[in-house]
């Protein structure tokens, strides 16, 4: 094998490892959002639980995180925005990134 061919092979390994840590922290983000807004929906932890899996679901079906914010929101009513959830995922997301590298 040439240095080019470990080259292209360390960098394919290198975007595959990415990949997967920021997959990680995508599903890890949904599930505190989930969490998140059932605390606000006064869900108990049993119904959390199940309502932060329905959301991680979701969101593996849609190809957007737009889709789940806008539920989140409806489901959320008066308690919280559009704009107040996209700002808590983008926080839980950094959160998120932090644990699965700090983890990894």
């Amino acid at each position: 094998m040439t240095t080019f061919d470990d080259r292209e092979q360390a960098f394919e390994n290198k975007f595959a490892h990415d990949a997967n840590l920021n997959f990680q922290a995508e599903v890890r983000c949904n599930k505190k959002l989930g969490l998140w807004a059932a605390s606000l929906l006064g869900k108990s932890p049993e119904e959390a639980a199940a309502y932060a899996e329905q959301i991680i679901k979701a969101d593996l079906d849609e190809a957007s995180h737009d889709d789940i914010i806008a539920s989140i929101a409806a489901d959320l009513g008066e308690k919280a925005s559009v704009e107040m959830v996209t700002a808590k995922r983008a926080e839980l997301l950094m959160e998120a990134r932090k644990e699965v590298l700090e983890e990894s």
